[in-house]
């Protein structure tokens, strides 16, 4: 059995990677700063792919794949767009390996690439180059594709799921006839990673804008989804581009509009990574293990039997394959434990880390009182239900534990949001209590490097709902057009 988490009062570091190792997410791998995803926390992972896979075709997107690979040459052709991934690129520069003479291998001198391949950290140029070929004409647009991948970001501190070398990912990339076609792209975008997060996730976001400097590279406009951990630190999680024609250009992707005149297509790209695995993980869990919202759940019921003889097993287990199949008819996905190698408080423990929302226990007086032991992963609260209403029960509560979990979630970030005037009082906020914090801004990179270097607080973003109000800049007193996000962050 696992040995209990470090509380999260005590050290929210360690207990965040307890927690993703006990409660069998993923595990450290011998290459270092890359993951070994376990089945369990890909199971959660593949139902986050399930659900915006559909609501990516929903909206008229399709999959494709493009190579790993990707020639040095096609990252000199955008400028900012190689200065920003130069640092964290792999590069391939041999092709062979060759016996060393002592049992041993080492890279063939002879078999030196004429051009060094990146290891993709993000597909715009492979892609681009790509779409020269298939654009020709304003009856190729808009061309919406998608690619499920992998990416590789060289990185010197990494943690699991949150931060590594090797991560899961996908990358829409689209091409439009028009700036507002490829603006309406992006935001539309936006707007499913937010539905997907609050929906699914059950994890409110704010929706905004990032500054200059934060700005994806290569784009004119960088729109993110931004959403509060339980310490208090922010985290992005999503982000969508508008490219404007920058990448078109930059690899010569020009179409025949109607009026028969050329001109470049317009472009938007937009992601979500493994990293929405951390953010389900830091927004719900608790210092017992894991909570997951049931939308995500790979199970969202478990029976465990309980009983002290074969006769009492087969007595419960009938009942038990009864409410499993009657589950399951309603679309509720359900496992019924019948392993005779642990006891059930093993069993209890295992699921409680495991974050299942619902589980249910049955022992020979359920059966002879026509009940069932429900217990909620949530609140943590049990009770005695009806054999006959169970299933009613537990369909109903599906949806209630997911709404719970939002406004948990909801509350934690309106308790943790703050509004200040002065840049004394930002200070002080962040040193005692952190979390979101609102505050003038005079719009310039001098003052956001200075409050990053000066506290490690970034600007998220500018919200997109944020109301127009003059004021004055907490730092330098200069006028300001609206309060921006600020917050440490992951």
């Amino acid at each position: 059995m696992a040995k209990n988490l470090t509380k999260r009062s005590e050290d929210y570091s360690k207990w965040y990677n307890e927690l993703v190792l006990q409660a069998d997410l993923a595990e450290n791998s011998g290459v270092r700063g890359c993951m070994v995803i376990k089945p369990y926390g890909f199971s959660i992972w593949e139902k986050m792919q399930a659900e915006l896979d559909r609501m990516f075709k929903e909206t008229g997107h399709q999959n494709a794949y493009f190579p790993l690979f990707i020639p040095k040459s096609y990252f000199s052709k955008e400028a900012s767009h190689v200065d920003g991934f130069a640092k964290e690129c792999a590069v391939v520069t041999h092709y062979r390996l060759k016996d060393d003479g002592k049992g041993g291998v080492v890279v063939d001198p002879d078999a030196k690439l004429e051009e060094e391949l990146i290891v993709r950290p993000t597909s715009e140029t492979i892609i681009w180059d790509t779409y020269r070929k298939w654009i020709q004409s304003y009856r190729d647009l808009p061309l919406l594709i998608n690619q499920w991948a992998n990416v590789v970001r060289w990185e010197m501190r990494t943690r699991l799921f949150l931060r590594t070398t090797e991560f899961l990912w996908q990358e829409g990339h689209t091409a439009h006839a028009t700036k507002k076609e490829a603006i309406a792209e992006t935001e539309q975008m936006l707007d499913i990673y937010a539905e997907f997060a609050e929906n699914y996730m059950a994890i409110p976001v704010v929706k905004g804008l990032k500054t200059e400097s934060e700005r994806f590279a290569g784009a004119l406009e960088t729109y993110c989804i931004e959403a509060l951990m339980q310490d208090g630190k922010a985290l992005q999680a999503g982000t969508s581009h508008f490219l404007g024609q920058n990448f078109a250009k930059a690899f010569d992707v020009k179409f025949t509009a109607k009026d028969g005149k050329q001109d470049y297509v317009w472009a938007s790209s937009w992601g979500v990574s493994t990293r929405l695995m951390g953010a389900l993980i830091m927004t719900h869990s608790d210092d017992k293990g894991l909570v997951l919202p049931p939308n995500l759940a790979p199970d969202q019921v478990v029976i465990v039997p309980i009983y002290r003889s074969d006769e009492q097993f087969e007595l419960v287990s009938k009942v038990a394959n009864e409410v499993m199949s009657e589950l399951r008819a309603k679309g509720v996905r359900v496992k019924f434990d019948n392993r005779d190698t642990h006891k059930p408080g093993w069993k209890f423990n295992e699921y409680e880390l495991k974050g299942v929302p619902v589980r249910l226990a049955i022992g020979p007086r359920d059966v002879e009182n026509g009940t069932l032991e429900l217990a909620r992963r949530d609140t943590l609260t049990k009770e005695s239900v009806s054999r006959d209403d169970v299933s009613d029960i537990v369909v109903a509560l599906m949806d209630e534990i997911q709404k719970n979990l939002y406004k948990k979630a909801q509350n934690h970030r309106t308790e943790n949001t703050s509004e200040v005037s002065t840049y004394d009082e930002f200070k002080e906020v962040l040193k005692t209590k952190g979390g979101f914090i609102y505050a003038h801004w005079d719009g310039t990179n001098e003052t956001e490097e200075k409050v990053k270097k000066e506290t490690k607080a970034t600007i998220r973003c500018i919200p997109l709902d944020a109301k127009d109000e003059d004021g004055i800049c907490m730092v330098t007193g200069k006028p300001s057009k609206r309060k921006v996000l600020f917050a440490k962050a992951y």
